[in-house]
């Protein structure tokens, strides 16, 4: 089951405005040269972009501008770093601000401006100029049909894919907006999969990024991309867990593992970004999806036992903890969906790793209290409106599952423990008991065993509560 969630899923419109020291003025109109006549307003109409205040003449000499700064760059020294002026990146950046604009967006690609961009991608040896033509593009990109155009463009394409072998962490971060811009857009979807399935640095690229960025912004980017790689394309998700050493240039990057990949970008995101850590987990999930991706995780040797560490920590430490309030769930059910269906799906592969861990007491205390949280949310929302939260449902529904999973086959010094500890009361017992019946019935009379051999009086309570 993909457990997708809608805050994981949108990304369309992903618009940017360009980076600088500080935010670009609200322009009332951008900067034009001088005219020769004082022409009026019917000038100015012939001038403007659109039904905008954006002059045409003044975008014109801007791109006009940077392909001679380009040229003669590349003919006077082709090997040294060039160095925007203050002035042209100012120039260049409102045009980036500009793009954002759908008249504008049109504009330039009537105006040819992607090849523009391209060629100045492809000479530059600028790492702030071709963030911002990158960044140019991307705007662009927002818009269903300069999209298209834009990504008919196979030389483009080919360039932007190779950007990801880049070093400068804006021009990365500006490359993978960029392209999941494109991904997200359905008339275009299938020509970037194909594009990103031919080109195998692609993976390559991306793995090295997410196991050894520090860059919280750019990981979360590059984690959205992949989550909307693996969500639209099972194929490629497939290819990118099987990967060969052979399939790509480089031997060594080719033998990162894409799970383990995910789980590092994930550590770095733990405290920097709930959101980014949610869209690593939902990606993580998706490879439980499908049986090469089980196979991974199964491996005794594989990265299986790494992931379910990690999740179970950030589970039993960081989220529904014992002194929060139920309304908590509120805010945390998209990651706690993710998480335990990660766990969920790696709990039936613990039987083949090498070293297996019984399943902690704060963990399983942890599921309780989620159960015991939905109930009391449920019953406050139901008092109030008769809407349902569909994603709230679908964690009780995962949580229920988890649980009969784990009470299948549950010790009997276990249930000892969690009454001991206090996880297992009066309160969450029936509780947990009501999310087990009637679906789970095997694994409830398992837990009713093993609670009539360590809390004879508990047991008799669930009994009277829930005959069967």
């Amino acid at each position: 089951m993909d457990c997708s969630t809608d805050g994981v899923q949108e990304v369309e419109n992903d618009s940017s405005s360009s980076p600088r020291g500080e935010q670009s003025p609200v322009m009332d109109r951008n900067p034009s040269p001088p005219r020769d006549t004082a022409d009026g307003e019917e000038g100015e109409d012939l001038d403007a972009i659109g039904d905008t205040i954006y002059s045409k003449h003044w975008l014109f000499s801007t791109l006009t501008r940077l392909i001679h700064m380009v040229t003669e760059h590349s003919e006077d020294d082709s090997e040294g770093q060039m160095q925007l002026t203050d002035d042209d990146e100012e120039d260049l950046c409102r045009v980036w601000d500009m793009a954002m604009d759908k008249n504008v967006a049109g504009f330039l690609q009537e105006f040819k401006a992607t090849d523009i961009l391209l060629g100045v991608i492809a000479k530059s040896r600028c790492p702030r100029l071709t963030e911002i033509c990158v960044g140019i593009l991307g705007n662009i990109a927002c818009f269903p049909d300069t999209c298209v155009t834009l990504s008919q463009n196979e030389d483009l394409g080919a360039v932007l894919l190779l950007l990801f072998g880049d070093t400068d962490p804006p021009t990365l971060l500006e490359t993978s907006r960029l392209v999941l811009t494109c991904v997200s857009q359905e008339d275009v979807s299938s020509m970037w999969l194909q594009r990103i399935q031919q080109q195998a640095s692609v993976r390559s690229n991306i793995l090295f990024i997410m196991c050894s960025s520090t860059n919280t912004d750019l990981l979360e980017k590059v984690g959205e991309l992949v989550d909307k790689l693996f969500d639209r394309d099972e194929e490629l998700m497939k290819s990118w867990i099987t990967a060969q050493p052979s399939e790509e240039g480089d031997e060594g990057e080719s033998r990162l593992d894409v799970a383990l990949c995910l789980l590092e970008a994930a550590k770095q995101l733990r405290l920097e970004s709930p959101t980014g850590l949610e869209v690593y987990l939902h990606a993580i999930q998706l490879l439980t999806t499908i049986e090469e991706g089980i196979q991974t995780f199964a491996a005794p040797d594989g990265p299986g036992k790494a992931v379910w560490d990690f999740v179970c920590e950030v589970v039993c430490e960081d989220l529904c903890q014992p002194n929060d309030l139920p309304v908590v769930l509120q805010e945390q059910k998209g990651i706690l969906v993710q998480a335990f269906a990660v766990l969920q799906a790696l709990y039936r592969c613990q039987n083949q790793w090498s070293s297996k861990n019984d399943t902690s007491l704060p963990l399983i205390g942890t599921i309780l209290r989620v159960l015991q949280y939905h109930s009391e949310c449920k019953d406050d929302s139901t008092s109030k409106d008769d809407t349902q939260d569909e994603q709230l449902q679908t964690l009780a529904e995962i949580t229920a599952e988890f649980l009969a999973d784990i009470c299948i086959q549950i010790r009997k010094d276990t249930v000892a423990d969690l009454v001991k500890k206090g996880h297992l009361t009066e309160k969450t017992c029936l509780t947990a008991v009501g999310s087990l019946l009637p679906n789970f019935k095997t694994s409830f009379q398992h837990l009713q065993s093993m609670l009539s051999e360590t809390d004879p009086q508990l047991a008799d309570m669930v009994r009277k509560q829930f005959p069967v």
